[in-house]
């Protein structure tokens, strides 16, 4: 299944389980943005992603670790 970027609780997961020492409330967008984007799951356009998106998978990541 492809991952885009609307798919923010797959990406959380996705992210959680390829970083599991990293604490998601600190990790700058930019390095959130690239991780997101090297999933090898992840099929959508770079260009399409913002500060809110990158805010809601940074959430979500948060949530998948309480």
């Amino acid at each position: 299944m492809a991952l885009h970027w609307t798919d923010t609780r797959e990406i959380a997961i996705e992210l959680d389980e390829a970083h599991p020492d990293v604490d998601p409330q600190y990790v700058r967008f930019t390095d959130l943005q690239q991780w997101v984007i090297e999933l090898p799951e992840f099929d959508d356009d770079p260009a399409h992603c913002g500060e809110k998106i990158l805010e809601a998978i940074q959430m979500m990541w948060l949530e998948e670790r309480d």
